[in-house]
């Protein structure tokens, strides 16, 4: 075997995606690991300018050229390219070092080390974390407050029974009202009580469930899109609960476009519902055989920036007549089912990703 060829097969193998680009800036290599990064065919780029593989908003070739030109490496840490083949944004940290012959750069080596899995593993288990400790917190709120309010309603009754006019009474009924609603929204706070009724059921059956709903609700002036794989297998799930978690997404979506608050009002108001099994995927720090991916997008005003990353905490609303309950509730389920809701939003498109293991 000779020296090349053993250089290239060492290459061709390593878990980080290489470049070499010629001082031009075109491709002259491309290991398979830099080929599945960036979605291309090695044969086809070979000799191709480098921006026919992915762009960076800041151009990332005046830092390449800089390199040429200054005769020194450099490293860029969390740059974000879009490929040119399908638009998708990855995150990267970027090291370029130039190769030299006779005291001049005759190619660069250019390492891509992804971090899109690293930052969405850290991000699901802070949201893991914040869920599990906003829980932890309500179920200590309820106890401190249901026990007061059961003896506040029970002594407004009480007194209530000695009143002499029923005039009077009515004060005491607001009383008891106030207590029971307070009471109310500690168990919505807290969810359901009731254990999981585990089953072997069909994803898309919930989602029509949930259309159906939605339908009725709007009298059809959201448009509601379906994109199903009718290849994902049945899971095994609550069926009620899967409906109100899912339930509680869309209907987040519908109050959004259906906001008359907004000074511009959504014109031709959609909501796409997509489901799609992903392989080999991580939730947390869990990785999974097979898993449903259910996105459910809109394309509203999107979610103000300053609540996205609260989005799904108790009491979190970016509506003034809203709980903040729907979503933390729906989160709440779908942890339960070892999944998780994630959320990406800008204005004129909103996307819930859900993500619900296929094995348990």
């Amino acid at each position: 075997m000779t020296s090349n060829i053993l250089q290239t097969d060492i290459l061709g193998n390593l878990q980080t995606a290489i470049l070499l680009v010629n001082p031009d800036l075109s491709i002259r290599y491309i290991n398979s690991t830099a080929e599945a990064l960036l979605e291309v065919s090695g044969n086809r780029v070979i000799g191709e300018p480098i921006s026919l593989l992915f762009f960076e908003k800041d151009n990332a070739d005046s830092s390449l050229l800089a390199a040429i030109n200054n005769i020194n490496a450099f490293t860029k840490r969390e740059t974000r390219l879009v490929l040119a083949t399908t638009g998708q944004t990855i995150t990267v940290d970027c090291a370029v070092t130039p190769i030299f012959e006779e005291d001049t750069v005759t190619s660069l080596i250019m390492e891509l080390h992804p971090l899109d899995r690293l930052l969405r593993i850290s991000r699901e288990e802070g949201l893991l974390a914040a869920q599990q400790n906003s829980q932890a917190l309500i179920r200590g709120l309820a106890h401190e407050i249901k026990n007061p309010l059961g003896g506040l309603r029970g002594a407004a009754q009480l007194l209530a029974k000695e009143l002499p006019s029923e005039e009077l009474t009515d004060y005491t009924n607001i009383i008891i009202e106030e207590a029971d609603r307070l009471s109310n929204l500690v168990d919505r706070m807290l969810g359901s009580h009731n254990l999981l009724d585990i089953q072997a059921l069909n994803i898309h059956e919930v989602l029509e469930r949930v259309k159906s709903l939605i339908d009725a609700e709007t009298c059809g002036q959201i448009t509601i899109l379906r994109d199903y794989d009718p290849s994902i297998p049945e899971l095994k799930g609550d069926k009620e609960h899967l409906i109100q978690a899912i339930l509680n997404v869309v209907r987040n979506a519908m109050q959004a476009l259906l906001d008359n608050s907004s000074q511009k009002p959504v014109a031709n108001p959609t909501i796409e519902l997509k489901t799609r099994t992903l392989r080999q995927f991580t939730i947390g720090s869990h990785r999974h055989r097979l898993v449903c991916n259910i996105n459910i997008s809109d394309n509203g005003p999107g979610i103000p920036k300053d609540i996205i990353e609260t989005i799904f905490l108790p009491m979190v609303s970016g509506r003034a007549d809203g709980t903040g309950l729907g979503l933390s509730i729906a989160q709440s389920i779908i942890n339960h089912h070892h999944g998780l809701i994630e959320c990406s939003s800008e204005p004129g498109k909103t996307v819930f990703a859900i993500y619900i293991p296929l094995e348990r």
